[in-house]
């Protein structure tokens, strides 16, 4: 029996963000799908209904939240549940960001930060040897890996 490889949707209008998350989640053995606003994002997984999304907050065209909204409501129309969703984001006052959201993380963030969240959110999936991510990704954005997670 074949297994549907779960989609991970990464939304954010920073492209070398979407390029470290894609292959990250590539890695892990996810299949990636990028969008750069909101209103893409929403596009997007009305054709293929993600897992997980990975959601920035402040975008161009529809923001974060819109698109947490979106997702929400598109899961209330197919009468399923919302994939998970993450909400990645520089703002620091959490406080004020009150969206049905299952994690925050901080931006700049650490590539093992979010590999770990992917883990805990969905099943174990076939991945490739590491060794070439990990010295790609120190090589290419070596100022992406700092930074601190924050869970809802």
């Amino acid at each position: 029996m074949h297994e549907e490889i779960p989609i991970v949707l990464i939304v954010d209008d920073d492209i070398p963000i979407t390029e470290v998350l894609a292959l990250v989640v590539r890695e892990l053995g996810y299949q990636p799908l990028v969008a750069f606003n909101g209103q893409q994002a929403l596009n997007i997984a009305r054709e293929h209904w993600p897992a997980l999304v990975l959601t920035d907050l402040m975008m161009p065209v529809l923001d974060g939240e819109g698109v947490v909204r979106g997702l929400h409501k598109e899961a209330s129309k197919r009468d399923t549940t919302p994939p998970y969703i993450v909400m990645l984001t520089a703002a620091k006052l959490w406080s004020e960001v009150s969206l049905p959201v299952d994690a925050f993380i901080s931006k700049p963030f650490e590539v093992e930060q979010i590999e770990q969240l992917i883990r805990s959110f969905l099943p174990p999936a076939d991945s490739p040897n590491r060794t070439h991510f990990q010295s790609l990704f120190i090589v290419a954005m070596p100022a992406a890996i700092q930074g601190r997670q924050f869970w809802r």
